[in-house]
C-alpha cells in the first residue's frame, strides 16, 4: 500500500510574491482600520472618544469571534477551488462590499442624528468588513505550513508576507501624506493647512479608503491566479504517514482541533502572539493621537511618521531570515522585544521629544515591531508543523485572543480619557504619551516573560 510522506516543499520566487501579494488587501484596511478609525471618528466626525472606542471595539469583537469559527470551517471545507483559496475569495469579497461604508459619513442619517444611532448605522458593515478581513487572514496564513515545509522556508515565506505588509502601510501612509499635501496646496486659507482634522477632512479619508480598496483588490487578483493550492495538502492524504514504505501503512489519526487544547505549547504560543499584536496594533493606534495631542505636530505627521516606522520595518524584515538562522527564531523575537522597550524608554526620558528626534523614535519602534510580527508568526507555523489539517484553528486561536485584547484595550483607554469631547484639555497631552509608553514598554516585559518560559521548555507538541 502506497504511503503519503510529507516532502520538503519549496516555493519559486514568483510563487512566493503570488502568495504574499494575498493579503495586501486586508493589510491596507487594517493599516487604516487601526491607524486612522480612532481619529477619523473622534477627530473627523466629531464622536465622544468614548463612542469612538465603541466602533473599535465593535469591529475588534466581532473579528474575534469570526477567526476561530473561519479557522473550524476552513478545516472542514471540501478542497474544490481549494479549501483555504475559497474562504479568501469569500473575504475578499465581504471586505470590498463594506468597508467604503466605514470611511464615510452615515448615509441615512441628518447632521443632528445622536451618535448612538450612527452606531446602529455604522456597526453592520463594520462586522462584515471584520468577518470578511478573518476569513482572508486566517485562509491566507494557514497556506504557509501547506506550501513550505522547513522552518527556514516559513521564515522566509513569512517575510515575503510580512514585506508586503510594510508595502501595503507605506502605500497607505505615502498616499495619505499625498492626499494632505494637495489639500493644502489648494486649501483658499493657508491657516487651514496645519489646523487640527475636523469635517474638512471627510472627502480626504473617503479617497483614502476607495484608492486603497481598489489597489487591494488588483492584488488579490493577483493571489488567485498565481498562487496553487496543493491538492495533497487539502484532503485526508495526509491521514496516512509512516516512516516506510517497506513496511504496511497504518492509519494515523488526524490531530484535531480539540487536540490542541491539550498542548501547553498551544497556549505559550497564543499568549506571545496577544502580546505581539497588542504591541503593534495599539501602538499603530494611538501615534497619530501622540503625534497630535501631545507632540502638538501638523495633521500631516500622522502620515509621515507611520510611513517612516514601516519603512524601516522593510528594511528590517529584509535582514529577519538569516539572522533568524544564524541565532534562532527566539533570540531574534527578543532583539525586537529590545528595541520595542528601547522606544518605551526613549518617550518616557525624552518627554518633550522634538520633531527632529521622533524620526528616530519611529525607527526604533518601526524594526522591533516588525522583528517581533515575523518572529512570532513563524514561531505559530513552526508550532503548526506537518499538522495543517487544523492549522486554520491554530491561526484563528491566535488571532481571537488579540482581537479581543485589542478591543478591550482600546476601550478602557478611551475610557480613561481625561476629556471625552473632540477637543484636547491639557491633560491629555500626558495621557497619549503614557498611553504609547505602556502599550510598548508594558506589554513588552509581558512578551518576554512568556517568551522566557518558551526557551526553558521549547515548543513542541506532546500528543502527535
Amino acid at each position: 500500500m502506497e504511503q503519503f510522506v510529507p516532502a520538503d516543499r519549496s516555493l519559486s520566487v514568483c510563487r512566493r510574491i503570488c502568495y504574499a501579494a494575498g493579503h495586501f488587501l486586508n493589510d491596507l484596511c487594517a493599516s487604516m482600520w487601526f491607524t486612522y478609525l480612532l481619529v477619523y471618528f473622534h477627530s473627523v466626525l466629531g464622536f465622544q472618544s468614548t463612542y469612538a472606542g465603541v466602533m473599535l471595539l465593535i469591529g475588534q469583537i466581532a473579528d474575534g469571534v469570526c477567526t476561530p469559527l473561519v479557522g473550524y470551517e476552513s478545516d472542514r471545507t471540501p478542497g474544490i477551488y481549494g479549501k483555504r483559496k475559497s474562504w479568501h475569495l469569500l473575504g475578499t469579497v465581504c471586505v470590498c462590499v463594506s468597508f467604503p461604508f466605514i470611511f464615510n459619513p452615515c448615509l441615512a442619517c441628518h447632521d443632528n442624528a445622536p451618535q448612538w444611532a450612527q452606531i446602529v448605522y455604522f456597526s453592520p458593515f463594520i462586522i462584515v468588513f471584520q468577518f470578511g478581513w478573518a476569513a482572508t487572514q486566517i485562509s491566507h496564513l494557514s497556506l504557509i505550513p501547506e506550501l513550505v515545509s522547513t522552518e527556514s522556508g516559513k521564515v522566509e515565506l513569512t517575510a515575503y508576507r510580512y514585506a508586503f505588509t510594510v508595502v501595503a502601510n507605506i502605500t497607505v501612509y505615502a498616499v495619505a501624506w499625498l492626499l494632505f499635501h494637495f489639500q493644502a496646496q489648494h486649501n483658499v486659507d493657508p491657516s487651514i493647512t496645519d489646523a487640527a482634522l475636523g469635517k474638512v477632512d471627510i472627502p480626504l479619508f473617503r479617497t483614502l479608503a476607495l484608492i486603497m480598496l481598489g489597489t487591494g483588490a488588483l492584488f488579490s487578483l493577483i493571489f488567485h491566479v498565481g498562487t496553487k493550492e496543493n491538492a495533497s495538502t487539502s484532503g485526508t492524504e495526509r491521514q496516512l504517514i509512516t516512516p516506510s514504505t517497506s513496511q504496511e501503512a497504518l492509519p494515523r489519526p488526524v490531530f484535531q482541533w480539540n487536540n490542541w487544547l491539550k498542548e501547553p505549547s498551544f497556549y505559550q504560543m497564543a499568549f506571545l502572539y496577544m502580546c505581539t499584536r497588542l504591541i503593534v496594533n495599539l501602538s499603530q493606534t494611538y501615534i497619530s493621537l501622540y503625534l497630535t495631542n501631545s507632540l502638538m505636530l501638523p495633521k500631516n505627521f500622522i502620515a509621515i511618521i507611520p510611513l517612516v516606522m514601516y519603512f524601516s520595518g522593510f528594511v528590517c524584515s529584509l535582514a529577519m531570515k538569516p539572522v533568524s538562522k544564524l541565532i534562532g527564531i527566539s533570540i531574534t523575537y527578543l532583539a525586537g522585544l529590545l528595541l520595542v522597550l528601547g522606544f518605551a524608554t526613549w518617550v518616557f526620558v525624552d518627554k518633550n521629544i522634538a520633531s527632529e528626534r521622533i524620526y528616530g523614535a519611529a525607527v526604533v519602534l518601526g524594526s522591533g515591531s516588525a522583528t517581533i510580527l515575523v518572529m512570532s508568526l513563524s514561531m505559530t507555523a513552526t508550532l503548526i508543523g506537518e499538522r495543517t489539517q487544523s492549522g486554520a484553528f491554530v491561526y484563528g486561536s491566535m488571532s481571537f485572543t488579540d482581537k479581543v485584547a485589542n478591543g478591550v484595550g482600546v476601550i478602557l483607554i478611551q475610557s480613561f480619557r481625561p476629556c471625552s469631547t473632540e477637543a484636547c484639555c491639557p491633560d491629555c497631552v500626558w495621557f497619549y504619551r503614557d498611553v504609547m509608553v505602556t502599550v510598548t514598554g508594558g506589554v513588552a516585559v509581558a512578551a518576554a516573560l512568556c517568551l522566557f518560559t518558551i526557551l526553558i521548555w521549547p515548543i513542541r507538541i506532546q500528543n502527535s
